[in-house]
């Protein structure tokens, strides 16, 4: 389950925001990360209890990436654009007359 951790005011709060992070175990019942953060937009205190099973590092992390996962894996996979693909991307460029109908 990822979720962003947001301040009362609405702002998404992230990694720099964060002030103290601990631990809350408890012997019995759920665990939990405990996160102390300044907001970035109003300047006030805040803090968070995250169930331990829930929390993840990404949760302060800003996401830039549009790709889901499956996308991300077989991007990875292929490695860099070589100088010949581009190349060969250019030719093929001037090639085309008109851009393709992708609909139908």
């Amino acid at each position: 389950m990822k979720s962003t951790i947001k301040c009362n005011c609405g702002q998404r709060i992230f990694a720099r925001d964060v002030m103290q992070r601990g631990y809350y175990v408890r012997q019995f019942g759920p665990s939990y990360v405990y996160i102390k953060f300044r907001c970035s937009r109003c300047k006030k205190l805040g803090e968070h209890f995250i169930k331990q099973e829930d929390w993840e590092e990404g949760l302060l992390q800003d996401s830039l990436s549009e790709l889901s996962p499956v996308e991300e894996n077989r991007f990875s996979t292929m490695g860099p654009i070589s100088a010949e693909e581009m190349l060969d991307f250019h030719f093929q460029l001037e090639k085309l007359e008109k851009i393709p109908d992708i609909d139908g």
